[in-house]
């Protein structure tokens, strides 16, 4: 199987491209990756290709190496115990609409899990 590392990857847009270590370049699609997992640039994968519509595009990717994580600088506490707060008032919402039998809306729900992914990080750091 063909190796190589994350070049740039979108997880809001659900795509990016890898830079294979014979040279070329390959789309990789979030339907490509394992459930549950994300890849960030500098990440090692092994993948299948394919030809897709625009070229080469990988298939049934696995990490092989993250990439070395960087000492992050962290956002004050004060400020993300803000953000936690207004975190929880959205989720309540949610919450009280799941419970009535209603789900948000395709756009709200992923602006949500954009954030929930980003408040992780910053608390992973």
């Amino acid at each position: 199987m063909p190796t190589g590392r994350v070049k740039f990857y979108d997880e809001e847009k659900g795509f990016g491209f890898i830079a294979s270590d014979d040279g070329t370049e390959v789309f990789l699609h979030a339907s490509a990756l394992p459930a549950g997992v994300t890849v960030k640039a500098g990440t090692k994968l092994e993948f299948g290709i394919a030809d897709g519509k625009r070229g080469a595009q990988a298939l049934s990717v696995r990490v092989v190496e993250a990439p070395a994580r960087e000492k992050l600088s962290r956002k004050p506490a004060d400020d993300m115990a803000v953000i936690v707060e207004d975190l929880v008032k959205v989720l309540d919402g949610i919450g009280s609409n799941l419970k009535r039998g209603r789900y948000p809306e395709n756009a709200s729900a992923r602006k949500i899990a954009a954030m929930l992914r980003k408040v992780a990080d910053e608390l992973d750091a």
